[in-house]
């Protein structure tokens, strides 16, 4: 049979290698807490920027919506103005037709008024030289 001290040594190891195993498991422990907490802080990061990115996206439809109906409004008014226009085109055009045949008609009494300018200038230069003798001879001037 085994001896107490031979019981007592087994015990001692036993109760050695017990110890081992529990700094292993705590060593263990402190890790897998390490890890947990990273892992907790990695996951919470990437909750925050699917946040923030569901903002963005929420804030980005919400321009876009804005922007369609500022488009809309703006075709409406270029509408409404090019009808404004198109009346008001309409309205004035025979005027402007009238205008342009009152300037063509001007151009015409215009080049009239030159011509008549330019005969007459002719006629005085042409009768001049006449006028200057028959006033010499009626002076008796030589």
């Amino acid at each position: 049979m085994t001896s107490n001290d031979d019981i007592l040594r087994a015990l001692g190891r036993v109760e050695g290698r017990l110890t081992g195993i529990e700094e292993n498991v705590s060593l263990l422990r402190e890790e897998m807490s390490d890890e947990k907490a990273n892992a907790h802080e990695s996951r919470s990061v990437i909750h925050r920027r699917l946040d923030e990115q569901g903002t963005q996206i929420n804030l980005l439809d919400k321009a876009v919506v804005i922007n369609t109906g500022v488009d809309a409004q703006v075709r409406d008014e270029l509408k409404s103005i090019k009808e404004t226009v198109q009346k008001n085109h309409e309205t004035i055009q025979p005027t402007l037709e009238e205008w342009k045949r009152l300037k063509t008609l001007g151009y015409g009494i215009s080049g009239l008024i030159a011509f008549a300018g330019l005969t007459i200038g002719g006629m005085v230069a042409y009768a001049s030289d006449g006028a200057a003798a028959w006033i010499k001879h009626w002076l008796k001037i030589n």
